[in-house]
């Protein structure tokens, strides 16, 4: 009596569970839903690989072997995925996140950068769970289902689409990451959606993390400092970001330059950077890249490097420069000055309250936006490609305008 409709062929599958589509009868709302069920006997399995993985790095561990310290990776790992089999927890973090980005700093309801499903109530087991349906495809497969709508690679709407992405995912990291410390702690592209009307969407809350007020501190006053610097080269810039770097507990080889913290944090969080200070190269794989002089990286921080190494990932390949550190000043500024999250309610007496004008034209003014940036993907092709590059250009404007 739960389900009208039950698809066999699961919509996809991973390695802990797989996701079918359903309709709930009408008793529980009569709606269409996403059914995630664990695979029988998983979290035994895949706990001890990662157990064997442990083992074997920690053996390679003091030797030049290996280019990172993978046993604080596979600790980290182990630590995320035992929370990952329980489900109840699943929804708890969906809820928590929903709530983080679903109001502004002023605690008013505002326009999520993200669409997240909702966990259906009553519905939620420890291997089952029950949650809104997303309509739309994995970003692994954005450019192919782009190709079939007829939308060039090069195009206004393609491009406008590129910033949008980033613009979302930033803006949801950023806040989850500075203001409460709790996030979404698998990004990849098959976890992140493009939705049929356009907007972007985040599944799969099984791995999340939660990060030290400390820690959350630290990480605010390096986006300060990198946002704030007067220059790539400033020998004080450059002493302040390191300084706060090895402050969050990273730790560099014995013969590392002394800028070379500084390029970690750069190289991590600014991905406009054109040259990294201690003639380190910017690409990962470089053998000069300041990821190859890690000794070591804090556990707490593993998975704030994987959001930002995604973020830069996208930017890099769709030929937009983007800076972390920057978008991300603001919300670090409020965070530090403990501005963040106020409630916009005024008690007036102790008898009522108000709402400051000023926060409801805000709140208008982002849901506006939303709607009309919705609307642009409902319109026919060709004036959608014009509509599109005029909004991509007044975005360009604004940037320039906000660069200055």
């Amino acid at each position: 009596d739960i389900f009208a409709e039950f698809d066999d062929e699961p919509l996809g599958a991973a390695s802990v569970a797989q996701v079918h589509r359903a309709v709930l009868t009408e008793k529980y709302g009569n709606k269409e839903v996403a059914v995630k069920i664990q695979r029988p006997s998983i979290e035994s399995k895949l706990m001890g690989d990662i157990a064997n993985l442990k083992q074997l790095a920690k053996t390679f561990r003091d030797s030049d072997a290996l280019p990172l310290d993978y046993y604080t990776v596979f600790a980290e790992l182990e630590k995320q995925l035992a929370d990952e089999f329980n489900f109840l927890a699943e929804a708890v973090a969906m809820d928590r996140i929903y709530e983080t980005v679903t109001k502004d700093e002023n605690g008013l309801p505002c326009e999520s950068p993200i669409v997240m499903p909702r966990p259906v109530q009553g519905l939620v087991s420890r291997r089952v769970l029950v949650m809104d349906y997303l309509e739309g495809v994995p970003l692994s497969r954005a450019a192919e289902e782009m190709a079939r709508k007829g939308i060039s690679p090069d195009s206004p709407e393609a491009q406008l689409f590129g910033r949008k992405l980033l613009r979302s995912l930033t803006d949801v990291f950023g806040r989850c990451i500075l203001e409460t410390g709790f996030f979404h702690a698998d990004p990849h592209p098959g976890n992140i959606f493009v939705l049929d009307d356009g907007r972007i969407g985040l599944i799969d809350f099984g791995q999340v993390k939660q990060i030290g007020g400390r820690a959350r501190e630290t990480l605010a006053k390096v986006m300060l400092a990198l946002d704030e610097r007067e220059s790539d080269v400033n020998p004080a810039d450059l002493e302040k970001i390191g300084n706060l770097a090895l402050e969050l507990g990273v730790e560099l080889a014995d013969d590392a330059p002394a800028e070379g913290p500084a390029a970690v944090a750069m190289w991590l969080f600014d991905g406009s950077v054109e040259t990294l200070p201690g003639g380190y190269d910017k690409g990962e794989l470089s053998p000069n890249s300041p990821v190859k002089a890690l000794k070591s990286f804090p556990q707490d921080l593993v998975l704030v490097g994987r959001s930002s190494i995604l973020i830069k990932g996208l930017s890099n390949r769709l030929q937009i420069p983007w800076s972390l550190s920057k978008e991300w000043a603001p919300t670090a500024r409020r965070a530090l000055e403990g501005n963040n999250r106020q409630s916009a309610v005024v008690a007036t007496d102790g008898k009522g309250s108000k709402i400051r004008m000023r926060d409801v034209l805000k709140l208008l003014k982002t849901w506006s936006r939303g709607k009309v940036s919705r609307s642009i993907t409902r319109l026919p092709s060709p004036m959608r490609t014009k509509v599109a590059g005029v909004a991509l250009r007044l975005q360009k404007r604004r940037e320039a305008r906000e660069a200055k």
